[in-house]
This record gives structure tokens, sequence and C-alpha cells, in this order.
């Protein structure tokens, strides 16, 4: 077989193994920032919950006031 073709094939080899390793470690950085963001949108939901109830309680407690000061 000619060296060229050896060479060649040797490349060849090389450039996919550096390709799919490439798509391998962007694969996982995304799904890792993804788990972060998941986590950040979670925290950020339970805080407009509780702001939520606690415009609510803060409504109901002015109300009661006002029936007070009557």
């Amino acid at each position: 077989m000619d060296p060229t073709v050896i060479v060649a094939l040797l490349s060849l080899a090389g450039s996919l193994a550096g390709t799919f390793a490439g798509i391998l470690a962007g694969s996982k950085m995304t799904s890792y920032r993804l788990e972060q963001l998941e986590a950040k949108v979670s925290k950020h939901n339970e805080v407009v919950e509780r702001t939520y109830k606690l415009e609510g309680q803060v409504l109901e407690l002015q109300h009661d006031v006002r029936d007070l000061k009557k």
C-alpha cells in the first residue's frame, strides 16, 4: 500500500476522533449550563411565589387596619 494513502487514512482517523471528542465536550458543557440555568430559574420562581403570597398577606393586613380605623 502506498505510504501516502496510509498517511491520508491516519489523518482522516485523527480528524474524526478530534471532531467527535469536540462534539462530546461541547455537549457535556451545554448540558451542565442548562442544569445551572434550570436551578437559577427554579430559585427565581420560588421568590416570585413567595412575593405573591406576601402581597396577598399585606393586602389582608391593609384591610384589617382600615377596619380597625373605622
